[in-house]
């Protein structure tokens, strides 16, 4: 009775602990399944940001060869309109691509570069959109054309696009934005102010002809004096010869009859030929 007791209990040990091999059996295959499923979805997430990210690079790097233009009025020192034109070649900071993407979006330079280049009012606040705000400290393009009078505009351009180029180049590095080439294309006024330089330009050539004239009056002028002082000292000194010596008036006629005969004999000599 005992014994059969004794066997009972060994059968019941022997179970339990084949139920519970297969549970930590379960438990196990669970746990690498559990693991094997985390590598995984990690390595399914790294692969898909590397893939955004080449995407990104891909679909930001093709700005770099499609420059945009824009156009801007503006006044002068002197209170003039000036439409500026520029054209810009830029292209996003390749170690701050993920951060342009986030606050600017894919129409970056559409949303950077044209506000750069036109001056908002100096110390306002002017906003993108709900998650970008900006401060324009910096007057950028019309900062720098206001420094110069229309005049100053036309004949120191150069100048002018060297100072434009050096300041929106300063300003985008704020956006992490790269810009490669800026070139002034357009630098147009007013037709009224076309207008009144043309006029300008005209009176001021008519005001150099004018002065041309006088002066080339004032040389036949002169000339003239010249020549009627020289034309009576001339026939003073000949009425001085005369009287003081006869023989001095014979010998003009016979110098003027010989240059008569070689007149004459010149022309004769043609007709015979």
């Amino acid at each position: 009775m005992a014994a059969n007791k004794g066997q009972e209990a060994m059968k019941k040990a022997l179970q339990n602990a084949k139920g519970a091999g297969a549970g930590l059996g379960l438990l196990a295959a669970a746990g690498v399944a559990a693991y094997g499923l985390s590598q995984a979805m990690f390595t399914g997430i790294l692969f898909i940001r590397i893939l955004f990210l080449f995407v990104l690079l891909i679909s930001m790097d093709l700005h770099v060869n499609n420059p945009i233009q824009i156009r801007s009025p503006t006044g002068s020192k002197d209170l003039q309109m000036v439409n500026i034109g520029l054209r810009v070649l830029s292209r996003p900071n390749p170690e701050q691509l993920v951060k342009i993407y986030r606050t600017l979006g894919q129409n970056w330079e559409e949303r950077v570069l044209p506000s750069i280049c036109n001056e908002v009012c100096v110390n306002n606040i002017f906003q993108f959109n709900t998650s970008i705000t900006l401060i324009f400290n910096l007057q950028v393009l019309k900062g720098v054309v206001a420094k110069f009078n229309a005049s100053q505009l036309i004949t120191q351009r150069q100048q002018v696009s060297m100072l434009v180029r050096k300041a929106l180049i300063e300003r985008a590095m704020d956006f992490n934005i790269i810009l490669d080439d800026v070139s002034l294309t357009e630098l147009a006024f007013s037709p009224q102010y076309s207008a009144a330089v043309e006029a300008k330009q005209v009176a001021a050539q008519e005001a150099q002809r004018a002065s041309f004239l006088v002066e080339r009056a004032k040389q036949q002028r002169q000339e003239k004096i010249v020549q009627a002082e020289g034309e009576a000292a001339s026939a003073k000194l000949l009425g001085e010869a005369m009287k003081s010596d006869p023989g001095f008036l014979k010998l003009r006629k016979i110098r003027a009859a010989q240059k008569i005969a070689r007149t004459v004999s010149e022309a004769n000599n043609n007709k015979k030929r």
